[in-house]
């Protein structure tokens, strides 16, 4: 994404909005980690911290703003609703903090549960 300034053009790769966005998300109460299905098994996988930037996707829009879809594993016995809630609000607040960009959509996929 590019952003003109009045002293030039600022360039933020797709990479930077992955990456706060799963710091962000992973920071919230009762999400596990990231997730990511295997194109192999099928399999949803829970993501190491040093690749989890792997379960967010990135769109750029027409009006310069971003989408994003991050998809998570979460702890059993939380409220979805509640947990999906705070994740929206602090990777909104976080990525727009952090690069001035505006975010338009977070959307939020619940791939599995796991006990303890």
């Amino acid at each position: 994404m590019k952003l003109q300034t009045e002293k030039g053009v600022i360039t933020i790769s797709s990479d930077v909005f992955t990456n706060i966005t799963g710091a962000a998300a992973t920071n919230c109460y009762g999400v596990k980690g990231m997730a990511i299905r295997s194109t192999t098994d099928g399999l949803v996988h829970l993501l190491r911290k040093e690749s989890m930037a792997k379960g967010v996707k990135v769109k750029l829009n027409e009006d310069d703003t971003i989408s994003l879809e991050l998809h998570i594993i979460v702890e059993n016995g939380v409220n979805l609703m509640a947990v999906s809630r705070s994740i929206m609000s602090e990777v909104k607040y976080n990525v727009s903090r952090a690069t001035g960009v505006e975010v338009k959509s977070v959307d939020v996929f619940v791939d599995s549960m796991v006990i303890g």
